[in-house]
C-alpha cells in the first residue's frame, strides 16, 4: 500500500480521494504544510508517499500516469508529485526546506505539490513529467476554474485515452493496422481479471514454442498449425507491452523477459522448421542458420548506431533530414516501415509462407528479405554517419566496446602491443577478411591462423576509443566473423548434427550479446568481466571453434560444438537471471524492436 497526502482544505464533492484509493494509495490529510512534512516522515520508508493538492481536478488516469510508474524515483503531473522509496531522502529534503521557508502556514494559498516540483528542479533532482495530450491535469483557483476543470474532464473519455496510449505510437504496418486495433481490448480484458505483462509474455513464449513443435512434425497440417500459432504468439507479444502500458506494471523481471523472448521464440520456431523439413528428408539448418545469424547481425547493427549517437553532440546531416522531410509524407513512413521488415511483417511472412509452402521456400524469402531490409538501414546509417559532424561521448565509446565483447586474448593484445596498426574499423575489416579467406582455402589449418590473425587485429581494433564516424560497425563485423566461422566449419564438417549444434553453440553466443544490449540500454553496465573472460569472448571462442575442427573428426567436432554450447548456455543463462531478477537490475520495459 502507498501513501498519499492530501494537501489543502477539502472541497466538497470533490472525487480526489476516492480516486487516489481506486489507484492503491492509502490517504492521508494534512492541515498545513507542517502537518504534510509529518506525514511523509511517518510514512513507511519502504513505500511510496504522494503529496496531492486537495483541489486537484482531473482524469484518474492523469494521477494513474503521475503517481503509479514504477520506472521513476520521482514524478510528477499539476497539482500532485510522488516519490518511490529511492526518491523519499530528496522529497523530504524539499519538503523541509520548503516548510522552513514558509513557517509551516496554510498551504490553501497555493499548491503545495507544485511548489515541491520547483524546489526539486532547482536542486537538480530528475523529476518525470508525463505527457498527458487530452488528459486534464489541474488546481483550479476559483469556482469557475473549477467548473470549466470539471467540464473538460466531462468532455474527454479517460478510458479511451488510457486505450490509445496503451499501443505504442510507432510501429509496423502490420502490427499498427491487423493486430492493434485489437489487441488493446485483450490487454484490458487480462488488466481487468488481474493478469500481469510477465504471465502474458510467458503464454506468448509457449504458444511460439508450441508452434515450433507443430513445425517440427513435417506435415502439411502441423505446418499450417505452425503459422497460425505463430500470428498467435505475436498478437500475445502485442498484448503484453500493450497490458504494461495500460496498467503501468513495469519491472525488472518484465524487461528481462520481454527483451529475450522474442529471440528465443523466432529461433526455436527456425530450429522447429529445420526438423521438419529433416523429417521430410529435405536438410535446410544451414539456411535456419544463415537466417539467425543475419537477424542477429542486423540488430547489433541498430543497436551498435543508436549506442554511438544516443548522446553524441552536432547530431544532424543531410541524410537525417532527408529522412524527416519523408516522414511528413504519410505513405512514405509506412513503406519504409515495411521495407525494413519488422517483426510483424516478419512474422506473418514466415506464418504464411510456413502454411502454405515448404521450409527451404520460408527460409530462402526470410533470407532474401532480410539481406535486402539490412542493406537498406546499414547504408541510410552509414550515410547519415559520414554525413554528420557528431562528436561522440566516452560513454558512447564504452558502450561499443562492451558490445565488442573483446575477451583475454583480444584484452592481451591491447596490453602487449605499442603500435597502432590503423583505423579501429578498417582493421577489423582486414581481420574479419584474412579470417573469411582462410575458411575457404581448403588447408586443414588455416583458419586456425585466420583466428590468430582475427585475435590480433580484435585486440588492436580496440586499442583507442571507438569515436570515428563509422566505428560502430565494428561490433557487427566482429559478431559476423564469429558466427560465420562457426555456420562454415559446421557445414565443411559434412555430417548429421553439426549443423544443429553450430545452431545451438550461435544461440547462445547471440543470447549473450542480447543481454549485453540490454544491460546497457538499462543504464546497468556490460556483464560482468568473469563471464566475459569465462566464455572467452569472440576472439577466443572463434580461435577455439577453429582449433577444434582442425584437431577433431568430423563426429568429434559436433560432440565438442554440443558441449561448448551447453556450458556457454549454462554460463550466461545463470548470471543473465541472477542480474535480471535482482533488485539492482533497471526497472524497465523494453518497447520491442522494430526489426
Amino acid at each position: 500500500m502507498s501513501t498519499a497526502i492530501l494537501t489543502g482544505q477539502p472541497v466538497p464533492g470533490s472525487s480526489i480521494e476516492g480516486d487516489l484509493r481506486s489507484l492503491g494509495f492509502d490517504v492521508r490529510v494534512a492541515v498545513d504544510a507542517a502537518d504534510a512534512e509529518r506525514l511523509v516522515a511517518e510514512a513507511p520508508c519502504e513505500q511510496r508517499v504522494a503529496l496531492v493538492d486537495a483541489r486537484f481536478v482531473g482524469h484518474v488516469h492523469a494521477l494513474r500516469l503521475g503517481l503509479t510508474d514504477p520506472r521513476f524515483p520521482l514524478a510528477a503531473v499539476p497539482g500532485a508529485v510522488t516519490a518511490q522509496p529511492e526518491g523519499r531522502v530528496t522529497l523530504t529534503r524539499a519538503l523541509a526546506r520548503e516548510n522552513s521557508a514558509g513557517g509551516g502556514t496554510a498551504v490553501a494559498v497555493d499548491s503545495l505539490p507544485d511548489r515541491i516540483v520547483t524546489a526539486l528542479a532547482d536542486d537538480g533532482a530528475e523529476v518525470y513529467r508525463p505527457e498527458l495530450g487530452s488528459l486534464v491535469a489541474a488546481v483550479p483557483a476559483d469556482p469557475q476554474a473549477r467548473n470549466e476543470a470539471r467540464q473538460a474532464v466531462a468532455d474527454v473519455d479517460d478510458e479511451a485515452v488510457r486505450l490509445k496510449s496503451a499501443v505504442k505510437s510507432r510501429d509496423g504496418f502490420f502490427t499498427t493496422h491487423f493486430i492493434s486495433p485489437y489487441s488493446r481490448y485483450l490487454a484490458r480484458w487480462c488488466a481487468r481479471r488481474g493478469l500481469t505483462p510477465n504471465q502474458v509474455t510467458t503464454a506468448s513464449l509457449i504458444t511460439a514454442l508450441i508452434a515450433a513443435a507443430c513445425a517440427a512434425t513435417g506435415t502439411r497440417g502441423g505446418f499450417i498449425a505452425a503459422g497460425v500459432l505463430l500470428i498467435a504468439s505475436f498478437v500475445l507479444d502485442c498484448t503484453d507491452g500493450q497490458l504494461a502500458r495500460y496498467s503501468l506494471q513495469y519491472s525488472t523481471l518484465g524487461a528481462w523477459l520481454d527483451a529475450t523472448f522474442d529471440r528465443a521464440k523466432e529461433y526455436a520456431y527456425y530450429a522447429g522448421l529445420a526438423l521438419g523439413a529433416a523429417r521430410g528428408g529435405d536438410d535446410v539448418w544451414a539456411l535456419a542458420l544463415g537466417a539467425m545469424i543475419l537477424q542477429t547481425c542486423r540488430h547489433v547493427v541498430d543497436f551498435s548506431f543508436n549506442e554511438a549517437n544516443h548522446d553524441a553532440t552536432a547530431n544532424t546531416s543531410p541524410t537525417a533530414a532527408l529522412s524527416d522531410k519523408l516522414d511528413s509524407v504519410g505513405w512514405t513512413v509506412w513503406v519504409r516501415r515495411m521495407i525494413v521488415l519488422p517483426i510483424g511483417e516478419r512474422w506473418a511472412m514466415i506464418a504464411v509462407l510456413t502454411a502454405a509452402t515448404t521450409p527451404r521456400i520460408t527460409f530462402y524469402a526470410l533470407l532474401i528479405g532480410c539481406a535486402f531490409a539490412a542493406t537498406y538501414t546499414t547504408a541510410g546509417r552509414v550515410l547519415r554517419s559520414l554525413t554528420r559532424k557528431a562528436q561522440r561521448t566516452d560513454r558512447a565509446a564504452q558502450a561499443l566496446a562492451d558490445l565488442a565483447d573483446n575477451g583475454p586474448l583480444a584484452s592481451l593484445v591491447t596490453r602487449a602491443t605499442r603500435a597502432r596498426l590503423g583505423a579501429p574499423l578498417l582493421v577489423a575489416a582486414a581481420g574479419t577478411a584474412v579470417l573469411a579467406v582462410s575458411l575457404f582455402s581448403g588447408v586443414t589449418w588455416a583458419p586456425v591462423a585466420g583466428a590468430l590473425v582475427y585475435a590480433v587485429t580484435a585486440g588492436q581494433a580496440l586499442y583507442r576509443p571507438l569515436k570515428g564516424a563509422l566505428d560502430w560497425l565494428v561490433p557487427p563485423l566482429f559478431r559476423a566473423a564469429e558466427y560465420g566461422t562457426v555456420l562454415v566449419l559446421a557445414a565443411q564438417a559434412d555430417v548429421n548434427g553439426a549443423l544443429p549444434a553450430a545452431f545451438g553453440l550461435v544461440g547462445a553466443v547471440a543470447y549473450h550479446h542480447y543481454d549485453t544490449v540490454y544491460r546497457i540500454r538499462g543504464n546497468a553496465g556490460a556483464p560482468p568481466a568473469w563471464l566475459v573472460r569465462a566464455i572467452g569472448g569472440h576472439e577466443g571462442r572463434t580461435l577455439l571453434v577453429t582449433v577444434l575442427a582442425a584437431l577433431l573428426t568430423a563426429s568429434q567436432f559436433t560432440v565438442a560444438l554440443t558441449v561448448l554450447a551447453v556450458a556457454v548456455a549454462l554460463l550466461v543463462l545463470v548470471e543473465s537471471i541472477r542480474f535480471w531478477v535482482s533488485a539492482g537490475a533497471p526497472a524497465v520495459h523494453d518497447e520491442g524492436e522494430p526489426a
